[in-house]
């Protein structure tokens, strides 16, 4: 039996809200082996950068045992660490050391699905009748053979798999080698929830879920309706994918998860200061489902959706409709914004194609991410500014790429390694001849060590802003009102208690003048941000950012 761990950190059980999460993806951020491939070590090494930047927490996407089909979303065994990233004892020691550098700890729970070289389902199929043959979503075909639904793989092709040993479709939302867990079974939930409690013992601080939405399907296999060309978008999956095709109503959001995050919530409360983070992924009803998980306050913490990681551009029109939306669909809820992660475009290229000041641009949306109502997620990388790679077709990895390809070139280009040493061998990421994907040379210009100390770079902007967040509690935990629109500027205030906080942001490439807001404001400083204040307009430069507090 593992023996619980005690964290050095404050017991806070509201840490979660307004905090600022690092998501690291482990094969990309450190190689201490030289293997070529990331590692808990690596990341050990590496936390003070973390400490430095200012995060609260990091999110460690998924490290366990796994076959790698899916790039460690596949697991095989959930209570231990796959050899690829190092042992328990590895990560007992990252938990220590991101403790006393005042780091919280979040790891990637992958639930909807497992391997189909997890030994659950090595027995699942391996006929009709053994105690584990109800594990995972087994159905007959149809009498002509056919799959019995219509139901998509969000990876392309059917969303059912035929088995010839038990001569039935067992169910996958993603690549045929992860199978879907069946929920619906209790003995599953029991399982999957000891794992949850063998990791908190560990000492982690929370979670993120994958995909949770879609830990339940429909038991009575009714079809998908198609979707209406206009009520279409890319925000979950590549505009080439037929999925987006249909109205997702049977194979996923199903109402049956509401008790089950009840279950799971219910763990957590086992343990001091534990919070969670699911990832909403629904292109018509996201910010509906992420307010019916986190509110009443006994599911999830928080969530995010995908309406800041889809390809739409973000304007000031649009950063006010996703918060308003949110707070429409989610009065009691609380959102987790990100703006890039392991499966989108990184955002200053997503978001820059028409932008000469890449820099420039990277520092306004961190404000912008860091000064939204709700809690954070910056992903490795954004701090530097980092670009999407452009990954030739011989050096990918990501079966999504491939699959789509060339119309979607897959999630490799936001996944490249870490860039640390610009003087190093591969950029201080490893000493391996080939790492597992390229780094790319414009990357390796913008690695940690050519913008430490350099006060105009995009690191130090980031730390700089962080630290400036810290001084406003109201940026952490205070409502958001908004102003009207003045063509690309956007203005709202973030109030709490006694004190609220003008936001102002030139949203353009070339300067841009607006009038303040009725009221006595003060500007504020250490922000990073130059603008001109003349009576009671602001001139900004292009990508400019004013703060002020109200007197």
């Amino acid at each position: 039996m593992t023996a619980v761990v005690q964290s050095p950190l404050s017991p806070d059980k509201d840490w979660w809200r307004g905090a600022v999460i690092y998501q690291i993806y482990p094969r990309s951020y450190q190689d201490s082996n030289g293997d070529g491939i990331g590692d808990l070590k690596g990341i050990t090494a590496r936390l003070p950068h973390i400490a430095e930047l200012g995060a609260d927490a990091i999110w460690i996407s998924p490290f366990f045992t796994s076959p790698m089909k899916d790039f460690g979303y596949d697991v095989s065994n959930y209570v231990d660490v796959d050899p690829m990233f190092g042992t328990l004892a590895d990560f007992d020691g990252l938990i220590s050391e991101a403790h006393r550098l005042g780091i919280r700890v979040m790891i990637d729970l992958v639930i909807s699905h497992t391997s189909d070289q997890h030994p659950w389902f090595v027995e699942s199929r391996s006929s009709k009748s053994n105690p584990r043959s109800d594990w995972y979503v087994w159905v007959d075909p149809k009498p002509d053979g056919t799959p019995p639904t219509n139901w998509l793989s969000i990876f392309g092709g059917s969303a059912w798999q035929w088995d010839p040993t038990r001569m039935q479709y067992y169910m996958h939302n993603f690549l045929t080698s992860q199978p879907d867990l069946n929920l619906h079974n209790p003995e599953v939930q029991d399982a999957v929830l000891d794992a949850v409690r063998f990791w908190l013992k560990r000492g982690v601080d929370g979670f993120r879920l994958d995909t949770i939405n879609f830990y339940f399907h429909d038991k009575l296999l009714r079809d998908n309706p198609a979707l209406a060309p206009e009520r279409r978008n890319a925000s979950t999956a590549p505009a080439v994918n037929p999925y987006n095709f249909q109205e997702h109503l049977y194979d996923k959001n199903r109402p049956e998860n509401l008790e089950f995050l009840k279950r799971f919530r219910a763990v957590l409360e086992e343990f001091p200061a534990i919070a969670a983070v699911g990832e909403v992924g629904d292109s018509q009803r996201g910010l509906e489902i992420v307010g019916e998980y986190t509110s009443g306050n006994d599911k999830m913490q928080m969530c995010y959706a995908f309406e800041f990681l889809a390809p739409d551009a973000l304007t000031p029109a649009r950063v006010a409709e996703v918060q308003q939306d949110f707070a429409k669909a989610a009065p009691e809820g609380w959102a987790c914004w990100a703006f890039s992660n392991h499966d989108v475009v990184r955002h200053v290229t997503r978001w820059g194609a028409n932008v000469a000041d890449h820099d420039a641009f990277a520092k306004q949306l961190a404000a912008i991410l860091l000064t939204q109502r709700g809690s954070a997620c910056i992903y490795e990388g954004e701090e530097l500014g980092l670009t999407e790679a452009d990954i030739a077709f011989e050096d990918l990895q990501d079966p999504y790429g491939i699959q789509f390809w060339p119309e979607f070139k897959g999630r490799d280009g936001c996944r490249t390694p870490m860039v640390w040493d610009s003087h190093a061998a591969k950029a201080g990421f490893s000493t391996a001849e080939k790492p597992w994907l390229p780094i790319p040379v414009e990357h390796v210009v913008k690695a940690v060590d050519t913008q430490q100390g350099r006060d105009d770079s995009v690191l130090e902007q980031y730390r700089r802003f962080l630290a400036f967040r810290r001084q406003h509690p109201a940026f952490a935990k205070g409502d958001i009102a908004f102003y009207p629109v003045d063509g690309n500027v956007l203005l709202y205030s973030r109030t709490l208690g006694n004190e609220t906080v003008l936001c102002v942001f030139n949203m353009g490439a070339e300067p841009a003048t607006t009038v303040l807001p009725s009221g006595a404001w003060q500007a504020l400083e250490g922000h990073g941000f130059t603008s001109t204040i003349a009576d009671n307009k602001v001139e900004l430069p292009a990508w400019g950012a004013y703060f002020a507090r109200l007197a």
